[in-house]
């Protein structure tokens, strides 16, 4: 039976503990990066966990449109099923995309541009060709919640909002762990000798193994610290995955980072630009027109490794629903689909080499959904038709097991396979972001993985309302331990050097441009804007 310490000597000792140096610098950074990441990361677990079950959530929402009942018949063509979805729209309405289901209990999807810049869904029953009804594309309810998620539907704004809020949970998540990472267990090994470093040893995974779990015994301030350190805790690791999986697609630095990846060719398909090279910023010299055709138009030879114009281009295809498929210097991220593989989304689109020879007859929609039987892809995927006349058929396949994403361009006057991008052609980057995709969205091994990054995601809201609760019971009405108005953790008297955490912080400015000046704005308020204070009391 261990003997009973004072209270004093036991505040103290905790204290010793727990107050190591550097223990503030890192809760004052903790603090600031819990403070700006707060709102969005319930934002962002609410809205992810909502997609994450759009297989589920969107027939239930629209059973009227999306659910037929299965018949003991054939299906009509594609092109009769299409016929009666532009009859139930006005004549000036362009067709923009067809969605290619093989699933017998769903309808048949197709997308147009109406004249006033909206995209409408039409839903057409593929038995019987009845028109099921109609879903303006923005309004949709996934749509929505996919916007919020993104760029909370704030346009360039949000966008980069998300994007900070992101790379600043990659901080809380590392300053959260060294926080709770307990210090007792070395100054106890070296009290006295071999006996007691063991019994400091066997005190300090002890001391881990408690911090393990909420201490649902303690009231106040005690408890939610407790259960705030111990959801962060085991969320660490699988966070940490989810923000980096995430980044990629951003709108600024995933965008930068996807050109990157392209140019040093290690995110775009080798042979990009046709006859099987690696990805080049200039048309390969020396290749006759059969081996180019991947990208035979002039305005496609740019280096968009700097399409500086890209990110506007991206904006109008989801808000102003274009019709510019296969328009020339397009990109894949372009055109009017609802999902384009990371690796594909610089990609310049090809144009039609036919389309002064050929005399006029094009590919059905029939024949491409066939042609695309026989290369194996049957169900699941979206085709963007060709808009003019050098445009091409252009289909992606973006399904659960990143190693099938397909993207195929077909010439609208021959039918012809421009290009045939599969995972294999991948560069590593690509190949890497491709799985880290399909975890992130909760589709690479079906209920399972949706639930586990349900998990993720609603811990993630979980710290940021435990952290709240937190600051809210020492906010500085209370407390006399904190600094400014915000009620920052005090700083230390003399803080030690933290080389490694310095460094750290600016390999992340430096990755991340657009985090690295908010580093620096935090740490020039820090400095300018709020008082300096010497307790070092325990947190």
């Amino acid at each position: 039976m261990s003997a009973t310490l004072p209270a004093s000597a036991t505040r103290a000792a905790r204290a010793a503990g727990a107050v190591h140096p550097g223990y503030r610098t890192l809760w004052r950074w903790h603090f600031y990066a819990g403070l700006f990441v707060m709102p969005f990361l319930i934002v962002l677990a609410i809205t992810g966990t909502i997609y994450c079950f759009q297989p589920q959530i969107e027939p239930l929402l629209y059973p009227h449109r999306l659910v037929v009942a299965p018949v003991a018949m054939p299906r009509l063509p594609a092109d009769a099923l299409l016929t009666r979805a532009r009859e139930a729209l006005p004549p000036g309405a362009r067709l923009l995309r067809a969605h290619v289901e093989a699933n017998p209990a769903r309808s048949a999807e197709f997308v147009f541009a109406l004249d006033g810049g909206a995209k409408e869904s039409v839903y057409v029953n593929p038995y019987s060709g009845e028109v099921l009804g109609t879903l303006d594309v923005e309004s949709r309810f996934m749509q929505v919640d996919r916007m919020l998620h993104r760029k909370l539907l704030l346009g360039k704004t949000g966008e980069l909002l998300m994007e900070l809020a992101a790379c600043w949970t990659l901080v809380m998540i590392v300053t959260g762990v060294a926080l709770w990472w307990p210090r007792q267990s070395g100054a106890r090994g070296s009290a006295g000798g071999a006996a007691k470093g063991a019994s400091g040893l066997a005190a300090g995974l002890a001391t881990i193994r408690a911090a393990l779990w909420p201490r649902f015994g303690a009231t106040g301030r005690p408890f939610w610290k407790s259960l705030h350190s111990a959801i962060g805790i085991w969320l660490a690791v699988g966070a940490l995955l989810f923000v980096v999986s995430g980044l990629p697609w951003t709108g600024s630095w995933g965008k930068q980072f996807k050109a990157l990846a392209t140019r040093v060719s290690l995110g775009a398909p080798r042979g990009a630009w046709g006859g099987g090279l690696p990805l080049q910023s200039t048309l390969p010299s020396g290749q006759n027109a059969a081996q180019n055709t991947a990208h035979a138009a002039p305005g496609n030879h740019a280096d968009h490794a700097e399409h500086t114009e890209h990110t506007e281009h991206t904006e109008h295809a989801e808000h102003a629903g274009h019709d510019m498929a296969s328009m020339p210097g397009m990109v894949m991220d372009d055109l009017p689909l609802p999902n384009v593989p990371w690796a594909v989304g610089a990609v310049p689109v090809p144009q039609s080499p036919e389309a002064r020879t050929s005399p006029g007859s094009r590919w059905t929609l029939e024949q491409v959904i066939a042609q695309m039987r026989t290369l194996g892809v049957q169900s699941g995927y979206d085709i963007a038709l060709p808009a003019t006349a050098t445009g091409v058929y252009v289909v992606s396949y973006f399904p659960a097991d990143p190693k099938e994403e397909r993207t195929v361009y077909i010439d609208q006057y021959s039918g012809k396979v421009l290009k045939d991008i599969r995972y294999g052609d991948y560069g590593a980057v690509s190949q890497a972001i491709a799985y880290g995709t399909s975890l992130h969205m909760g589709r690479y091994f079906g209920l399972a993985n949706q639930l586990i990054c349900a998990a993720i995601s609603l811990g993630l809201a979980a710290l940021a309302v435990t952290g709240f609760v937190m600051w809210w019971l020492r906010r500085p009405a209370r407390s006399s331990r904190t600094t400014g108005g915000l009620g920052a953790p005090s700083r230390e008297r003399a803080a030690p050097p933290m080389r490694a955490w310095k460094a750290g912080l600016a390999v992340l400015g430096v990755i991340f441009p657009l985090m690295g000046a908010t580093i620096v704005a935090v740490w020039l308020l820090d400095r300018l804007a709020f008082g300096r204070t010497n307790n070092l009391s325990s947190s």
